[in-house]
């Protein structure tokens, strides 16, 4: 693939049949993925729009592994404003292995996704710190120096 999403060659493009390759084969799973993506964003970024907020939890292997261990069951997430939501944690570990898949694949050039925001390294200023005297001279603080 190229730094596209898909690659612009016709013949490879076909190679990658999302709908009837990937939609129509887990209609009812992608739309629990989705749920994921919609309580998640509820709970971690309340009143903003849904995006996947990269840099908040990143250890998706391990997320997986501890799904997996209750895959079967739900998580009942409480949100601030008093709903609560029954979430698959089989549809927790398709979200996540979605999540990691796609940060494999932008590290090998893919482009950052459209709903992911990644977070920004702070700004750090460093400023030498010299002696006072070394800016106003000796005695500029108390008078001169006798």
């Amino acid at each position: 693939m190229t730094s596209e999403t898909l690659p612009t060659d016709s013949a490879e493009r076909k190679l990658r049949p999302i709908t009837s390759g990937v939609l129509d084969y887990f209609p009812s799973a992608i739309a629990e993925v989705a749920f994921v993506s919609y309580v998640g964003n509820e709970k971690h970024n309340p009143g903003e729009p849904l995006h996947h907020a990269r840099g908040k939890s990143m250890d998706h292997a391990d997320c997986i592994g501890r799904h997996l261990l209750q895959r079967g069951t739900f998580d009942v997430v409480k949100l601030p404003d008093g709903r609560e939501f029954r979430v698959r944690h089989s549809a927790y570990v398709a979200w996540r292995a979605l999540a990691m898949l796609q940060e494999e694949l932008e590290a090998e050039g893919a482009p950052v996704a459209r709903g992911a925001v990644v977070p920004v390294a702070p700004f750090v200023l460093e400023v030498p710190i010299a002696p006072i005297h070394d800016f106003c001279g000796p005695g500029a603080l108390y008078g001169p120096v006798k």
